[in-house]
């Protein structure tokens, strides 16, 4: 079974208009809510593929019945842990210019963090949990390290969608894949990569580190993926670019679902770029349909 865990998930309120008017009424012209986090991202994304999964974290209140909800609806099964403060809600406004206003997220205390660790516990060799956004607050994203150390000890893969210092603590942990944008990676190492073969140099470090898989995105100009038999660029395909939320971890779904049926890196890589592409010229994360369609175009070539 695929697991997602998002610590602080969110109502993603998307609201529409020509242009903010600072000290002003504004009217939306539309407006949309939709589950959000990354790893629910990723549950939904690998549900329309066909693939089984069970989401759990953290989830409080009417937000988090919304939430909770929108699964139920869509098929997926989850075992969240319930706290007392409400989920929170990020309101991300498409205007002129586009402005996110994140919501911080309820307090999650030691007892209901002891529920998780139980329900991470329970998990075997042949569970895959994918590890995703940002931590509450209180926790701090160095509660990563305890989580994703716990659940490798049951012997279960773990999957690391992280920036920064955090992605770099989780390579102790031999991720089966990570996944920074060439921007990512190149703050990770100080260093701003310009090349093909800089990406590689340094996607190659973090394999080193201890990563079994690293998949480095490239907006418009492609993605990389770099394992210990090689390394595969696949070719950037056209469209309109409509959402950049959720093209990430609707990749992190592609290559995730494929990966734990057929055991096939490249072939991983290549559900893993038609799901974040699809997604990136969708409205809201992409449909099978479209997937399968963008799938079609996706070209892989060995470095």
């Amino acid at each position: 079974m695929i697991y997602t865990v998002t610590l602080n998930p969110s109502i993603d309120y998307i609201v529409r208009l020509d242009k903010v008017l600072i000290g002003s009424v504004n009217r939306m012209d539309s407006d949309d809510k939709f589950a959000g986090g990354k790893g629910i991202n990723v549950s939904r994304v690998l549900k329309r593929l066909g693939i089984d999964n069970k989401a759990t974290g953290f989830i409080g209140g009417f937000t988090g019945k919304f939430i909770t909800d929108t699964l139920e609806e869509e098929g997926i099964s989850s075992h969240f842990v319930e706290v007392e403060e409400d989920t929170r809600i990020n309101v991300k406004i498409k205007a002129d210019a586009e402005t996110e206003i994140n919501g911080p997220g309820p307090d999650i205390s030691s007892l209901k963090l002891e529920e998780l660790k139980s329900i991470l516990a329970s998990l075997s060799a042949d569970d895959t949990v994918v590890f995703a956004g940002s931590s509450p607050k209180n926790l701090g994203n160095t509660i990563y390290k305890e989580l994703i150390g716990l659940t490798r000890k049951t012997g279960a893969q773990v999957v690391c969608d992280f920036e920064g210092q955090t992605l770099l603590d989780s390579l102790e942990f031999k991720p089966l894949l990570v996944k920074p944008n060439n921007h990512e990676l190149g703050d990770i190492f100080g260093v701003k990569l310009e090349s093909l073969d800089e990406i590689e140099e340094y996607a190659r470090q973090i394999l080193d580190k201890g990563a079994q898989h690293v998949i480095i995105s490239m907006a418009g100009d492609g993605a990389l993926l770099v394992t210990q038999e090689g390394a595969y660029f696949a070719k950037p395909i056209k469209g309109s670019v409509k959402n950049s939320v959720g093209a990430g971890d609707s990749m992190v779904a592609g290559f995730t679902g494929e990966f734990v049926k057929s055991k096939d890196a490249v072939e991983a890589f290549k559900w893993g770029v038609a799901c974040g592409t699809a997604t990136t010229f969708s409205d809201d994360l992409a449909t099978a349909e479209f997937i399968k369609e963008t799938y079609e175009k996706v070209e892989v070539e060995k470095r």
